[in-house]
């Protein structure tokens, strides 16, 4: 039998239905407030396929290392990332709520990263895709990334069933 987990990091994550989460979040008025968010999504999408970062030729460019286009997005995503959460930890900055925004370590092995990004980019270079604008190529009139969506909706469902099991708890 294993030893208790006694690391607040290492503790099994409530599923969904513990996390008190039921129908009555599913009321209009909890969609309306939805809204924001998929006009936000609506927006990224549009930028996405107009700045070609969706485009399959742009990806298998960067992979090949034909093209500088994709590296300085996401060179740039990165950077705006970085300095943002500088700027949220200089300020003390809070949640919409006002409680404080809290920064837990991450653990320093790299072994997972190295899979999960390895796997990540297999799957990136395969599909031609990222996992985030499946739903732009779709729209874009691309409807054999409807493929990938189920591909990634399998993907995510696998990994909740065996979460529980993996090395991050």
């Amino acid at each position: 039998m294993d030893a208790p987990r006694t690391d607040a990091r290492s503790a099994p994550r409530p599923r969904a239905h513990d996390r008190g989460q039921d129908r009555a979040a599913a009321t209009p008025r909890a969609w309306l407030a939805l809204l924001p968010y998929l006009l936000a999504g609506t927006v990224f999408g549009f930028i996405a396929v107009r700045s070609e970062i969706i485009s399959w030729y742009r990806i298998q460019e960067m992979f090949r290392f034909q093209s500088f286009h994709m590296y300085g997005v996401i060179g740039s995503a990165v950077l705006v990332g970085v300095l943002a959460v500088w700027i949220l930890k200089r300020t003390n900055a809070r949640t919409v709520s006002g409680a404080p925004i809290h920064y837990p370590d991450k653990d320093r092995t790299w072994t997972r990263y190295i899979l999960g990004g390895t796997a990540f980019g297999l799957g990136w270079g395969l599909v031609g895709a990222c996992p985030g604008p499946i739903y732009a190529l779709i729209g874009a009139g691309l409807p054999a990334f409807g493929v990938v969506l189920v591909g990634a909706l399998i993907g995510t469902w696998t990994y909740g069933a065996l979460a529980d099991r993996l090395p991050h708890g």
